[in-house]
């Protein structure tokens, strides 16, 4: 439990790994490129003391977002540029008005357009109240190197922020 009245000590506790934040990456994943995102995410997270857990979007329950300190949502852009709609989105949505002063980061891969969809979800998510603790990371195709990278970044973040 975070210290409210300490701010400063509340940080260094959780850096130092005294106080373990819980962290859900929840994704959706058509072709297998984001969930290898979802895969470097846990991983960065997890690298940085944080205990953390994998979800796809059908597994994660509107009531697992009680059990987690931070999130980091994953999923493809899809048709014109947009979250898939059959599983991920519902679930999101179903969250949305629980992100309130949450910490969460985005991330997903694309194979066409320029990446709107991240910047409406983004949209979305400030206006549902979320905390983005890092920039979003988008991904053309499957993952390189240096998006990997970046993902094992925006799960340490989540531990960090």
């Amino acid at each position: 439990m975070l210290l409210k009245d300490n701010f400063e000590k509340s940080v260094l506790m959780i850096r130092e790994g005294i106080i373990m934040i819980k962290i859900a990456v929840v994704y959706w994943s058509g072709t297998g490129n984001t969930k290898e995102m979802a895969n470097h995410v846990l991983k960065g997270a997890e690298e940085a003391g944080a205990k953390a857990k994998l979800f796809t979007a059908s597994e994660f329950e509107k009531e697992d977002i009680n059990n987690y300190d931070a999130f980091a949502f994953g999923c493809p852009s899809m048709g014109t540029e947009k979250l898939e709609s059959t599983e991920f989105e519902p679930m999101f949505r179903s969250i949305s008005d629980k992100l309130k002063g949450r910490k969460a980061a985005l991330f997903g891969s694309y194979s066409w357009g320029k990446g709107e969809w991240m910047k409406k979800w983004e949209k979305v998510c400030r206006k549902a109240g979320a905390v983005l603790v890092t920039d979003s990371v988008i991904g053309y195709d499957a993952p390189d190197i240096d998006t990997k990278r970046k993902c094992e970044a925006l799960g340490a973040a989540l531990k960090l922020y």
